[in-house]
């Protein structure tokens, strides 16, 4: 292999050029700093970056280099929150399982791809570790190819790259951006049990990260035969997978194997999947498809939601016109197990925010996305219970879902349910 240096890889970028970043815990941050230093030179200008959302500084959204970068992400994480919301960034809907068909059909024309990969293997393999997603189809499309070798990048199996399909090689070993997340609160405690009441053994799950599929990972240690189809995953699910509750011995499509696509999670997550025949990390076309979500029976998918209304719209993506993360994968999973024999979608969220605003409400905030529609939305979960929208009118939506509600929020939802539906609301009984 032949090295360059981060500058060096970086100067072969023209101007006007959209480009892939890797995403997630494993941004190239080497080459994104290189990339400023062009941009201060005066070198450069009119880039637009596409990615998953990512960990660590992202300068590429800074009002500084306003007219020179141009943050155009799938997904938006903390790191860009504010500069998307104030204009100086931008958000880019999209299922997160189509982000790859945006550059494999043309509709993203990718100058460049950067990602972080893993040192070969014998036969000149190499893998993009804890962060597939869409850079498999960036690296087949974009007109030039940057590759970040880093020792830190776990070499996992599943959809792998030929050393040959880079243009440059850089060399970094600067460690993965790893992330913790807090002990459950007694909230989410009782969200969690409420959803693992949901799961039966030999059912095969998908969750996001964060504290609360932490707290539902910790309910779901007395199941058994497990299996685990999902985006990404972090420790919850890792300490499921160590202590064998997560075995994938009765899934029909990758039996035995966890898939995934991309990961955010402690050290011990990476190591896990470093060389490890059990782990298939996989591009998002194939995990996200709805169809293959769906060949696996008994799929649980479990997704959260930042307010959901009385007749069943869930909001996922933004809190009324500010836009807070992304559409994500949250549809195609919700699709993928209502497709699936013995399948369930379960959202799952606190009855009220942090600061006590109720999240099921007569009307979704002005300007909210619907990420999930009415007709999609089956199992509603908060840690005053579960119910199942699928099926039920209207009136008798709000009915369930008041029942879920905060306490002290019921009384206002119940007179909003009775000025939308009309005096034989009030008479209605399910």
């Amino acid at each position: 292999m032949h090295f360059v240096s981060p500058d060096e890889a970086v100067s072969h970028i023209p101007s006007h050029c959209h480009i892939h970043l890797s995403s997630v815990a494993s941004v190239p941050h080497c080459l994104i700093e290189a990339l400023c230093r062009r941009a201060d030179a005066g070198d450069v200008t009119d880039l637009h970056f596409h990615h998953f959302h990512t960990e660590g500084p992202a300068p590429y959204s800074d009002p500084r280099y306003e007219g020179i970068f141009f943050e155009q992400g799938f997904f938006v994480g903390p790191n860009v929150r504010k500069n998307v919301n104030g204009g100086y960034a931008d958000y880019l809907p999209v299922h997160l399982g189509e982000s790859q068909k945006l550059y494999r059909e043309g509709y993203i024309k990718l100058g460049a791809a950067l990602v972080n990969i893993s040192v070969p293997d014998e036969n000149g393999k190499v893998s993009l570790g804890t962060s597939v997603d869409c850079s498999v189809a960036a690296v087949e499309s974009a007109d030039l190819v940057i590759g970040v070798v880093n020792p830190n990048v776990p070499f996992a199996y599943g959809d792998l790259l030929d050393i040959s399909m880079f243009d440059y090689l850089v060399q970094d070993d600067t460690p993965l951006v790893t992330a913790s997340f807090a002990e459950p609160t007694p909230t989410e405690t009782l969200i969690g049990k409420n959803c693992a009441a949901l799961v039966d053994d030999g059912d095969c799950i998908q969750m996001g990260i964060g504290a609360l599929p932490n707290a539902l990972a910790a309910q779901l240690s007395g199941h058994r035969h497990l299996g685990l189809h999902t985006e990404m995953f972090a420790d919850g699910l890792l300490r499921l997978i160590q202590s064998g509750v997560i075995d994938g011995s009765r899934k029909k499509m990758d039996t035995g194997k966890v898939v995934a696509s991309f990961l955010l999670g402690s050290q011990k997550v990476y190591s896990f999947i470093d060389h490890n025949p059990s782990v298939l990390m996989r591009d998002i076309k194939y995990t996200n498809n709805p169809f293959v979500i769906a060949s696996n029976p008994n799929m649980k998918a479990i997704n959260s939601a930042t307010e959901v209304d009385l007749t069943g719209q869930i909001c996922a993506d933004s809190i009324g016109t500010r836009i807070f993360s992304g559409t994500g994968g949250q549809l195609e999973f919700v699709r993928g197990a209502a497709m699936s024999p013995g399948g369930k979608s379960i959202t799952a969220f606190a009855s009220r925010t942090s600061k006590g605003k109720n999240k099921i409400v007569p009307e979704l905030n002005h300007g909210a996305g619907v990420v999930t529609p009415r007709a999609d939305a089956h199992w509603i979960v908060t840690e005053y219970g579960a119910v199942d929208l699928y099926g039920k009118s209207l009136q008798e939506r709000a009915k369930l879902l008041i029942g879920i509600a905060h306490p002290d929020d019921r009384e206002d939802l119940d007179r909003a349910a009775f000025e939308r539906f009309g005096p034989h609301y009030h008479n209605f009984s399910i």
